[in-house]
């Protein structure tokens, strides 16, 4: 068992405070849903931690051991999807495979999955958005990163791609420790474990979706 650890995570933009020393923790075997408004730092915490923002202050730790944020490609510790695509829309799917696993029971883990096996000789641009996403995260899921982020991987797509996609997860939560932004609350709490709210730039846990009407999240009305 891994666990991660977030310490005091802040950054700010002009005069604004976006997060202000925001800290959780997380075990693998656990799915930790986080929520906000737009511009609640959702994405910009997701980038400090994987280390593409390098900006405001953080400090990452897992089992104890602390690293650098800019580090983490290289040490191989979290992978993570971004909102937006990350996939080159030139290339066909059977040849992207193999750039993501040189190991042939990994890419055919990959090339035979029932919801990619029909469109391996399409080019990325010419998939739909659920099949892209699917396709980016079982291609995450894959490799050995003991932790995953994913920042927004229901948003925009077709539901039998969104129905898959957290079956996917919920079976890689048995090796892997997960975070999700999305503004999908439902499906985030379908399979979470754990759930934080982004609010005026700290963090509040979160068991219910009363708690999200609580704190202005969702209106009172929301059903």
């Amino acid at each position: 068992m891994a666990i991660f650890k977030l310490h005091n995570a802040s950054i700010s933009f002009g005069d604004k405070e976006v997060l202000t020393e925001v800290s959780f923790s997380l075990e693998t075997e656990e799915i930790l849903g986080i929520f906000g408004r737009n511009g609640s730092g959702k994405s910009s915490l997701l980038k400090m931690i994987f280390g593409t923002l390098q900006k405001g202050s953080i400090s990452n730790s897992i089992n104890d051991i602390f690293f650098n944020p800019s580090e983490n490609i290289s040490k191989k510790q979290i992978a993570y999807l971004p909102q937006d695509s990350y996939l080159p829309k030139n290339i066909k799917v059977r040849d992207l495979i193999p750039i993501y696993s040189s190991e042939e029971q990994k890419q055919d883990k990959v090339f035979y999955d029932p919801y990619i096996a029909s469109y391996t000789s399409k080019k990325v641009g010419e998939l739909s958005l659920g099949q892209v996403r699917y396709l980016e995260v079982i291609l995450l899921a894959n490799l050995d990163h003991p932790f995953l982020m994913l920042d927004e991987p229901f948003s925009m797509i077709e539901p039998i791609y969104k129905t898959q996609i957290k079956k996917t997860l919920t079976e890689l939560k048995t090796r892997k420790g997960i975070i999700i932004t999305d503004h999908y609350y439902k499906d985030v709490f379908e399979i979470s474990t754990q759930n934080l709210l982004l609010k005026d730039g700290k963090n509040y846990p979160i068991t219910s979706e009363n708690e999200l009407r609580k704190h202005g999240y969702l209106s009172k009305k929301s059903i």
